[in-house]
């Protein structure tokens, strides 16, 4: 093979994330783990696809016969803790837009393991930008608009992306996912007595479910099998049929499963956590723009947020979000993530490296915006012992930067995902 068809090949590999599996050591004359300060002119030992040493060049012995990679600065794989990337496409077209399903009010069942689409350019294209994670799936939009997964960006299946499924289950207080003509619900008042209705139902739901494996635990039969029973027991009712709906609002109350509610308005805001105050729910805000306001609350009852992208457009329900809102946030203790959110027109997402960028010049730390699309992302979507950080038997997941990542001058030279080489070149 000639070197430019080898070129040529390793090139569709590194596009399709099918590079294969390498053993690497990664050089970096500013390498920030976020387990800990900075190390000048560190290395990273990468074998099997975790990370096997991490700290100064100095002090480890470097493997014989490995590939050296080295760049200016050298971070965590980037994590983007909420968007639609691969579920909505990169064209904007009828055949890659799978972000929102609106024919009904509440659906938790919509899975987006089943609309995921991890050849989709828009997955490329982030990863590009050393984004080596993201929590994606249904949009906002729908009172429970679905599930979201959580995947490595990238692989050619699902099953090769995915690293959490389902992640959480998204619902929307405010305008948001109002309806009109008649339609429910037509109010914030109706919105949350919806939620609370479908989460008291699949309480009993899960109850009765419970009561019926215990029957069958013990060998008793089940004494009466009407018809009306079961078309009840179908609704909701428990027992032995399945309600997909209910099973997965079952799990979110039984804390398998959080419930990001995206929220603005600081009156919403206060809605969301009435409403997890009475079911117990582990509660994740989403966008939050109004959030400064209620800081101290959410600090109070330990609620993270994965904050809106710094440079949304401030318009209705949005109208007040502030550029410093995420330095306000760490001043108030609230564990938050930046996220790219979803957009409705090309390229359908926003880049998180780029907002953590703009919230670092509007008063939050380095340290701190870095931490926002890193470790505090992972942190939040309950994945921090494998991501986020550059630490031994994590995951081996770097970008690599020709200059401060955060500067806008500065470009990506390389992803690495589990220890593969996925991305080359600047970015």
């Amino acid at each position: 093979m000639t070197s430019s068809k080898f070129a040529a090949a390793f090139g569709l590999l590194l596009c399709t994330g099918l590079a294969l599996a390498q053993n690497l050591v990664v050089k970096g004359k500013t390498v920030h783990t976020m387990a800990g300060g900075a190390i000048t002119d560190g290395v990273v030992i990468i074998k099997d696809g975790k990370i096997a040493a991490v700290g100064k060049a100095s002090d480890i012995k470097l493997p014989d016969g490995v590939k050296v990679i080295e760049a200016a600065v050298v971070t965590p794989g980037l994590v983007d803790a909420r968007g639609t990337v691969g579920v909505s496409g990169l064209y904007n077209t009828k055949h890659d837009s799978d972000q929102l399903e609106r024919s009904a009010a509440i659906q938790p069942e919509m899975r987006a393991i089943d609309a995921y689409n991890p050849m989709d350019k828009l997955v490329e294209w982030v990863r590009g930008f050393g984004i080596t994670t993201v929590n994606t799936g249904n949009a906002p939009g729908a009172l429970v608009s679905g599930q979201t997964i959580v995947v490595k960006t990238t692989g050619n299946t699902v099953d090769e992306a995915v690293i959490l499924s389902p992640a959480m289950v998204t619902a929307t207080i405010g305008p948001g996912s109002l309806e009109s003509g008649g339609k429910a619900p037509g109010t914030r008042g109706k919105q949350v007595a919806m939620l609370r209705e479908e989460l008291i139902k699949a309480k009993e739901y899960a109850e009765k479910r419970k009561a019926a494996e215990a029957k069958k635990k013990a060998g008793v039969e089940k004494k009466e099998d009407t018809k009306d029973e079961s078309k009840e027991e179908g609704k909701g009712g428990g027992g032995d049929s399945r309600n997909l709906r209910l099973e997965m609002l079952s799990d979110v109350l039984d804390g398998k499963v959080p419930l990001t509610i995206t929220v603005n308005r600081a009156q919403d805001i206060e809605s969301a956590l009435r409403l997890q105050k009475e079911f117990g729910f582990k509660l994740i805000l989403d966008m939050a723009a109004e959030s400064y306001l209620v800081a101290d609350q959410l600090k109070a009852a330990s609620i993270p947020v994965i904050l809106h992208p710094t440079m949304y457009r401030a318009v209705g329900e949005a109208e007040n979000l502030s550029f410093e809102t995420a330095a306000k946030l760490k001043k108030a203790g609230v564990l938050f993530a930046i996220q790219s959110g979803y957009e409705g027109y090309v390229p359908k997402t926003r880049v998180v490296l780029f907002e953590a960028a703009l919230a670092a010049a509007n008063g939050l730390k380095f340290d701190d915006a870095l931490a926002s699309i890193t470790i505090n992302a992972a942190k939040i979507l309950g994945l921090e012992a494998r991501i986020g950080s550059l630490e031994v038997g994590k995951d081996a997941d770097l970008a690599l930067y020709d200059n401060d990542p955060l500067e806008y001058t500065s470009h990506c030279v390389g992803t690495v995902i589990d220890g593969k080489v996925v991305s080359e070149g600047k970015r």
